[in-house]
Formats: structure tokens, C-alpha cells, sequence
């Protein structure tokens, strides 16, 4: 990474027109993107401390880029700040998971089968839609297309306060999604499962898909849970 604060060109978005102008990105925003990674593989582990002096020496660049990049990673909850003693990796939570994830199991599969006796035809081209992108997308959308496939899924129940609930469930966990997408080979078990859910519905196959999705939800929640213990068992390994 060069050593200054210019902006760089990233990759034109998935289907961009020739010729339109492309988003310039930040060395704060490559920064950011550069310890999320280190953070979400492990290498970064759980509390480690974040030396602004440290990571702009390894990266090239200036400690504002870095400074900025520390606020962003503070803001997706990837970064805690602790103000006279500086900035750490935040630390991963067996409980919490659990915890967001066996309320979603409690919800979830009770909207599902409730919207699928009424989804629309266009909610669930919308879906399948929201499948395709999450099949090629980064770590950063997986988590946020992963969230508008299961609204898509859920908002025909007409269910409004419980799917606020779920809503914000998702946020709270969408640092583990992404934990999950960077270190399982989940994609196409992913593809395969959400498919099947919105086939289910079309059907109307309510039961069933119910059934699905309380299966996809355990299973996620098994395979953060051990991402999570893994990254937790390395971070006591280096103290």
C-alpha cells in the first residue's frame, strides 16, 4: 500500500456500464479493509491491541488514514476504543451467539410460515435476486444481502414488531456472519438452502418451509459457534 492519503480506483461494481465513472476509494477505507481482513482470518485475534504506529508502518501509509480506519472497524463493532488505554480487537462472545441465535429460531421460522401463505410472486423474484448477489459478494455485503433475502422472505407476514426484532437481531450478528463467510465454505450450502426455502413458498409448502429454515438457522449458529471458539482458543494461545 502506498505511503500517502490519495484516493484509489477499487473494482467497477457488478454490472456497471462501460464508461461510467468508477468510486474512488480512500487509503482510509483500503486501511480499514486491510485489518478487517487480518481480524476476520484470525490473524488480528480477539483483543489484540491496534498500534496506530504499528499498522502505518507495516501498511505504508500515514497514522490519519489509520486513525480514520480505527474509528470505521469501532463503528462495525470490530474495534473497541477505550478511551487513555487505546484501541483492541473486540473481543467474541460464545454466549452472545447463542443467545441471538436461539431467538432467531424462535421467530424466524413462526414469520416464515406465516408469509408463505401470502408471499407475492415479486417478493420472491426479489429473493432470488438477493440469492444471486450473496452468491459472488464480499464478506462486507454477504452479511447485509444475507438480512434483505430473509426480510424478503419474512415482510408478508404482516408482522411488523416481530420482524423489527429479527431486523436487529441480524445487525448484532452480522459481525459473526461475516466471521462465518471468510472461514467456512458455506456458499453454496447457502445457495442451495435459501433456494429451497423460496421454492417452498411458492408452493406454499408452509410446514416445510418452516422445517428448513429452523435446520439453515441451527446450522449457522453451530458453525459460528466453532469459528468463534477456534478464533477465542488462539487469542489464549498468544497471551
Amino acid at each position: 500500500m502506498p505511503k500517502n492519503d490519495s484516493s484509489s480506483p477499487s473494482r467497477p461494481a457488478s454490472g456497471q456500464a462501460a464508461g461510467t465513472r468508477l468510486v474512488r476509494r480512500t487509503t482510509s477505507e483500503l486501511v480499514a479493509e486491510a485489518v478487517r481482513d487480518r481480524i476476520l482470518s484470525g490473524d488480528l485475534p480477539p483483543g489484540s491491541p491496534l498500534r496506530q504506529e504499528v499498522l502505518a508502518d507495516e501498511l505504508g501509509v500515514s497514522r490519519i488514514p489509520v486513525r480514520e480506519a480505527i474509528r470505521q472497524l469501532s463503528a462495525e463493532g470490530f474495534v473497541d476504543a477505550i478511551p487513555h488505554r487505546g484501541a483492541f480487537v473486540s473481543m467474541l462472545s460464545r454466549a452472545e451467539v447463542q443467545e441471538l441465535f436461539d431467538i432467531r429460531l424462535r421467530l424466524e421460522p413462526w414469520l416464515l410460515h406465516e408469509s408463505a401463505l401470502l408471499i407475492s410472486p415479486d417478493e420472491l423474484a426479489q429473493a432470488e435476486q438477493c440469492v444471486a448477489r450473496m452468491d459472488t459478494a464480499g464478506p462486507q455485503q454477504w452479511g447485509q444481502l444475507n438480512w434483505q433475502l430473509h426480510e424478503r422472505l419474512y415482510k408478508a407476514a404482516q408482522r411488523p414488531a416481530a420482524l423489527n426484532i429479527v431486523r436487529a437481531l441480524h445487525e448484532k450478528s452480522e459481525r459473526y456472519f461475516r466471521f462465518q463467510v471468510v472461514n467456512a465454505p458455506i456458499r453454496q450450502q447457502a445457495h442451495d438452502e435459501h433456494m429451497a426455502l423460496i421454492d417452498l413458498c411458492r408452493s406454499r409448502r408452509a410446514g416445510e418451509a418452516q422445517a428448513v429454515l429452523e435446520r439453515h438457522i441451527a446450522d449457522a449458529a453451530q458453525q459460528i459457534l466453532s469459528i468463534v471458539g477456534r478464533l477465542l482458543d488462539h487469542a489464549a494461545e498468544q497471551d
